[in-house]
């Protein structure tokens, strides 16, 4: 398995002489196969859940160094470790968070009469840079990296509050105890009807007037990567659904 939500919620049941592992790369599929054949590897967590013949943490591994992953590091966690983090992060943090914090953001200042191309540097385009220094140092070397009026802005912001967090323990309990699980899974059986609505509401963000035409400027942008990135076009119309 590349993830963890099948086997811990039950929605597959392997019998108990089947070897059941998974080797869960820390990225989408396309960076996977991009970083393989550049030579390097996107991490992964790998597990063990059945184990009848003593076989399967080689047959686990070697999975892992084909994927090219043990070049970047590969960590043991647990099926139910893996699927309620990952669940976790895309929520409250990598998607649900990150996602609609740059489009809000763009929407409250061209709102209030700023040009939608500064309001595009300032909340979307320069993430890419703070991530970047945080994957090399951690975020004290992205708050370093930035002017002393940026730090003390960050420190005092009230954007992110315990409410915030109240609401991350919400969503981490829908995770826990199998709700979001079962909701997902139930609109996938009727044939995806809020998934597909919920993908057309949100597959034209605000700050995606401007992105393009600002993107298409950048000299290095790799078009050809790009291109093969997005050859299944993602405008709303498709239900394009992840596997999980």
């Amino acid at each position: 398995f590349a993830h963890g939500f099948n086997i811990h919620y039950g929605y597959i049941k392997p019998s108990e002489d089947h070897p059941v592992f998974m080797v869960a790369p820390k990225g989408p599929g396309h960076i996977v196969r991009r970083e393989y054949v550049n030579g390097r590897g996107v991490p992964v967590v790998v597990a063990v859940e059945q184990d009848p013949d003593g076989k399967t943490w080689p047959l686990c591994l070697a999975y892992a160094k084909a994927l090219g992953a043990l070049r970047a590091g590969a960590i043991k966690t647990t099926f139910t470790e893996e699927t309620e983090t990952d669940l976790f992060g895309e929520q409250d943090v990598l998607m649900g968070g990150i996602n609609h914090l740059c489009d809000m953001g763009f929407d409250v200042l061209t709102e209030a009469g700023y040009q939608p191309e500064i309001a595009y540097f300032e909340v979307f385009h320069e993430l890419k840079m703070l991530v970047d220094l945080a994957n090399e140092g951690g975020l004290n070397k992205a708050r370093w990296s930035c002017s002393d009026t940026a730090q003390y802005g960050d420190y005092t912001s009230t954007v992110i509050t315990e409410e915030t967090k109240k609401r991350m323990q919400y969503q981490l309990k829908r995770i826990q105890d199998g709700s979001f699980a079962k909701e997902f899974m139930d609109d996938q059986a009727a044939g995806a009807p809020k998934f597909k609505k919920l993908q057309e509401e949100y597959s034209h963000p605000h700050l995606e007037t401007v992105g393009p035409k600002l993107r298409a400027m950048f000299s290095w942008n790799n078009q050809v990567d790009a291109d093969a990135d997005m050859a299944e076009s993602f405008n709303g119309k498709i239900a394009r659904t992840q596997v999980q």
